[in-house]
């Protein structure tokens, strides 16, 4: 709780970059699902060029397995490639081969079990004589063994929270993840509206995209870029995972008060 309000109270001003143009650096984001496998190529830009480079399509992708399975990844557009034939099995360690205009990357990842959901709800939460307006999402640690966990919340189809997890706390017992949504009072843009649609999304992951995505949560106070999650000097990370979806919808009169 106390980290939670560290980060709605801190304090903000502004700072100067100094910054230099460098060569444009690829971008990968890749998954294997059990239900599909995909990767996303893109390019790095110039801190006052907004402009996305998509649209990558000389790449050559492999994903395989230790179980000898094999699959090409196809272009489809916008810098994306799929195999909706190809589909990931839990226990099993995949490992991608990314070749692009004389480069070579590759990752690899293990697939996990599908998570459980137990129960989502929106709670009103009293931190230091403030109340805040917060998501509390309940899941069933996968018993018997080392897990870790990623949390995508996104509202009316665009991201908009996400957080990772483990059980070092807690293994083989129900986790609890809180997201805080908004403040009492407040008339923020990024406040919850009437009636908006939540998706949710909890993904078990392996150790590696879970050390990546910490890294990455924890940049604006580590000042560093995440750790390396690819051999070959792109950006970006691969992950094999299972994942269970949970939907709802944000209204008021349907929040609860913390007991």
């Amino acid at each position: 709780m106390l980290a939670v309000l560290a980060v709605l109270t801190s304090c903000k001003k502004d700072i100067e970059i100094d910054y230099r143009q460098i060569e444009p650096i690829y971008v990968v984001e890749a998954f294997v699902t059990d239900g599909h496998m995909e990767a996303r190529i893109t390019q790095t830009n110039d801190m006052d060029d907004n402009q996305t480079t998509s649209g990558i399509n000389q790449a050559v992708i492999t994903v395989t397995g230790n179980d000898g399975s094999s699959a090409v990844l196809e272009y489809e557009g916008n810098g994306y490639y799929k195999n909706y034939r190809a589909k990931g099995t839990p226990g099993v360690e995949y490992t991608i081969d990314i070749q692009l205009n004389g480069q070579h990357f590759t990752s690899t990842s293990t697939m996990q079990k599908r998570p459980t959901i137990n129960n989502f709800r929106f709670i009103w939460k009293k931190m230091l004589n403030e109340k805040y307006l917060m998501g509390e999402l309940l899941f069933q640690d996968i018993p018997n063994q080392d897990n870790w966990y990623f949390i995508h919340i996104y509202r009316n189809d665009t991201g908009y929270r996400w957080a990772v997890k483990r059980d070092d706390v807690d293994p083989n017992k129900e986790l609890q993840q809180l997201f805080t949504f908004d403040k009492e009072g407040s008339n923020d843009d990024d406040m919850l509206r009437e009636g908006d649609r939540i998706h949710i999304e909890l993904r078990a992951i392996d150790q590696r995209a879970y050390d990546y995505l910490y890294s990455m949560q924890m940049m604006d106070n580590t000042g560093t870029n995440p750790i390396d999650n690819f051999t070959g000097g792109c950006l970006g990370y691969f992950s094999a995972y299972c994942q269970i979806a949970y939907d709802t919808a944000y209204y008021e009169a349907y929040v609860e008060e913390e007991d």
